[in-house]
């Protein structure tokens, strides 16, 4: 044993930056890892214990005032249901905000859909005029307990008493109205009324749907909202920021496995001699393999342990999104488990490809065999050969035939190498993608920068009047949005009249063309998949009684509504209805202009008759992602300069028995140095080039992917520049042939006697 920690002891003094590196990636495998683990849970466990405590309803139906929903309780599978509640759309303003509503008449506390009251108390019936607020509502009009919130257009005013958390799905800015529980004496002029089910068996919601609809008619029923629904938007971007984590945590560790497996290998080839005494001396296979693994799984180990205490500890000091989910998950029952399941399979991991390297530790032979000490010159290929006779420089020439002497070695050595730098490609793609998001919202579906509702009383031609007579609005499309029921009736998607054919909305439009005949219309990918329909394709949806026939002759890129969204020109829905006109229009602003100022702006010109909102942008929830690129970018060069730091030490070892060939032809030693720099050179350049040749279509098909999954659709992906891919290349090459400079010089200068005692 004593032996065996000498001989630990003895390596780690001699690689002590190497067991660094590897300690150190190791401890960011595992927090990505942990922080992956903490985002899954987090994404899930707040909508779910919500849903669990409110007792949730499945579904939630709107209908008109007069439907009959009282049958809907004796469907099969229906458990209970809530409601019905009269309903009315409003809006209300608090501290300069103002804010799309639905109010719900509600008599008393439900039992099913029962809301959380975070802060406050419930309604008091000694108070007519007081409302409970849904949180994010809240959030938005910085409205609180005690605060007195208006209904701009009329003298009525309601008192905020107190704010809930809901299941339902949770209210967006210019897309979704906030959630607002009211005495039904406070609804007084109900539009329709809501009616939720709660059901026996939950996967069962789309026939529940179904059957709901046709007992009721698909003209009483305006929208329908179910249970999945809540919990994908609760969910969002932090499941996100889980998949990226949890994807470049798992090839990370792919990464730092091989390393390592390849650390250990050139060592044993630089190692067979003493291996040999070892062995000579007593020590047995399993001796020598324990030495490797042990010294390994303790690196690995140390980084492991470290953490997980950083996470446990610190953890949710984190600032941001990242802090709130491990601050949620260190709560939830299965977090101690995480803590120590995923540190552990990260090491496992690591021990079984340094166990597998270490074997072959096991099977040197205790009498050392002498390395054939050939001139280098016998070994040189035919283009190699040809190349000095054209006069180039030696050290290029034989540096470059180093490189790739050994087929199969080199090929493995590159392969190790450029897995990380392939996936730090991908890291750039997806910080690229981001910035595309924020720099250029028009090429992901935001070509438009506010929203704007106007009031009923004024008209189409002076509200864009109004709206046109801002200098920084470049135009302003009049549009339309209503609740379509889809084929099936088992869903709501969102049906959208943008624009006019004499002034057509921009889509980014990532396949097909625009929409400019009649029944013309573009998609997105939510909407097609939930339909399983493509481009080309005919739908037929029903809004209110009305049916609607449409050719989907395109399909645009939708970052709102998870894609389940389809859009034509407002024209075409006059078709359909007459009477119908615009309820909102969507502003293009000129480049460089504030959306904030041009809000400011236009609803102090309007008088109270504009509610002016910023669309929102999917970039916005993205922004703890570049502090996770970037983290994972310093993980991964890390993994990446273990790799290069053995590729320089096995490349010296083995130029060792040929330092005197090259000197006895007369090369100095700095053209020897440049050999070796050379050769890790072109290692590194190689490893660039494949890295970088399959980690951008590598890229492009995972974010892409994310995309289709979300409903966005494909088409989003962003590759970095080629000016930011060569600077990398150039840098990973030249960082390479740095790190070999110092031990290259130093072997080219060891003296003879040494170089005789190393290649005996």
């Amino acid at each position: 044993m004593r032996a065996t920690l000498r001989w630990a002891h003895s390596d780690l003094r001699t690689h002590r930056g190497e067991a660094l590196f590897l300690v150190l990636a190791t401890a960011g495998i595992v927090v990505s890892l942990l922080l992956a683990t903490a985002l899954f849970g987090y994404a899930t466990n707040p909508w779910q214990r919500v849903f669990t405590q409110a007792h949730g309803a499945h579904v939630w139906l709107h209908t008109g005032s007069s439907a009959d929903t009282g049958k809907l309780s004796d469907l099969d599978g229906v458990e209970s249901v809530a409601g019905p509640y009269p309903t009315a759309s409003t809006t209300l303003a608090s501290r300069g905000t103002r804010a799309s509503v639905e109010l719900r008449g509600t008599p008393e506390r439900p039992t099913v859909g029962r809301p959380l009251l975070t802060s406050g108390h419930w309604l008091d019936p000694a108070k007519p005029d007081g409302v409970v607020l849904e949180t994010r509502l809240a959030r938005a009009l910085l409205a609180a307990p005690g605060d007195t919130v208006t209904l701009p257009g009329t003298d009525r005013t309601l008192t905020v008493l107190g704010i809930a958390d809901s299941a339902e799905p949770r209210y967006r800015p210019g897309e979704r109205p906030g959630l607002v529980w009211a005495p039904p004496s406070a609804v007084r002029d109900p539009g329709g009324q809501v009616i939720g089910l709660r059901l026996t068996d939950p996967d069962d919601t789309d026939y529940a749907v179904q059957r709901a609809v046709t007992v009721l008619g698909a003209g009483a029923v305006s929208e329908v909202s179910t249970w999945k629904q809540g919990r994908a938007e609760a969910q969002g971007d932090t499941r996100l920021l889980g998949q990226v984590l949890g994807l470049f945590g798992l090839g990370a560790l792919v990464a730092a496995g091989l390393a390592v497996h390849g650390a250990i290998g050139t060592r044993i080839r630089g190692h067979l001699r003493d291996i040999s005494v070892l062995k000579a001396i007593g020590f047995t296979p399993g001796q020598v393999v324990r030495v490797f693994l042990l010294q390994h799984l303790a690196y690995a180990l140390l980084g492991a342990v470290a953490a997980a205490a950083v996470i446990q500890g610190l953890g949710s000091r984190i600032p941001g999104r990242l802090g709130d989910a491990v601050g949620v998950w260190q709560g939830l029952p299965g977090n101690t488990v995480a803590l120590v399941v995923v540190p552990v399979g990260a090491v496992l991991f690591i021990g079984a490809t340094t166990g597998l390297a270490a074997w072959r530790a096991g099977r040197v032979p205790p009498v050392p065999v002498p390395r054939p000490a050939a001139p280098l010159g016998g070994r040189l290929s035919g283009v190699a050969r040809r190349a000095l006779g054209l006069r180039l420089p030696p050290a290029l020439v034989l540096g470059w035939h180093r490189a790739f002497t050994r087929r199969l070695r080199s090929l493995a050595t590159v392969a190790r190498l450029a897995l990380p730098l392939l996936l730090i490609v991908v890291a750039m793609s997806a910080w690229t993608t981001i910035e595309r998001f924020d720099g250029r919202p028009d090429q992901i579906g935001l070509p438009t920068a506010l929203t704007v509702h106007a009031d009923s009383g004024l008209s189409d031609r002076d509200a864009r009047a109004l709206l046109e007579r801002d200098p920084q609005v470049a135009a302003a499309y009049p549009g339309v949005e209503v609740a379509a029921l889809v084929p099936g009736q088992t869903a709501t998607i969102a049906l959208r009249g943008l624009g006019t054919r004499a002034e057509p909305y921009p889509y980014a439009l990532a396949e097909g063309r625009p929409a400019q005949g009649r029944d013309e219309a573009v998609a997105g990918q939510g909407l097609l998949d939930l339909l399983d329909v493509r481009v080309g394709d005919w739908v037929r949806m029903t809004v209110g009684d009305q049916p609607q026939i449409l050719h989907i002759v395109g399909r645009s890129i939708e970052p709102e509504n998870a894609g389940r969204v389809i859009s034509t020109s407002l024209d075409t829905l006059r078709e359909n209805d007459p009477g119908l006109g615009p309820t909102r229009y969507e502003l293009r602003l000129d480049p460089g202009a504030e959306p904030d100022r041009v809000a400011d702006r236009l609803a102090t010109a309007g008088h109270g008759r504009l509610d002016v909102h910023a669309v929102p942008n999917p970039a916005d929830g993205l922004s703890p992602l570049r502090g996770v690129v970037v983290g994972l970018i310093a993980v991964l060069a890390l993994i990446g300069l273990i790799e290069l730091l053995t590729a320089i030490g096995g490349t010296v070892r083995e130029g060792e028995r040929d330092l005197l060939a090259l000197k006895a032809i007369g090369l100095s030693p700095r053209q020897i140095t440049a050999i070796t720099v050379t050769s890790t050179a072109c290692t590194a350049l190689a490893a660039v080039v494949i890295g970088t040749a399959l980690g951008t279509p590598l890229a492009h098909w995972l974010i892409d992917a994310q995309g289709r999954s979300s409903g966005i659709g494909a088409g989003i992906a962003q590759g970095p520049p080629a000016a930011l891919l060569l600077l990398f290349g150039v840098a990973a090459v030249a960082g390479a042939a740095a790190l070999a400079a110092v031990p290259a010089s130093r072997a080219a200068r060891r003296r003879l006697a040494d170089t005789l005692s190393a290649v005996a």
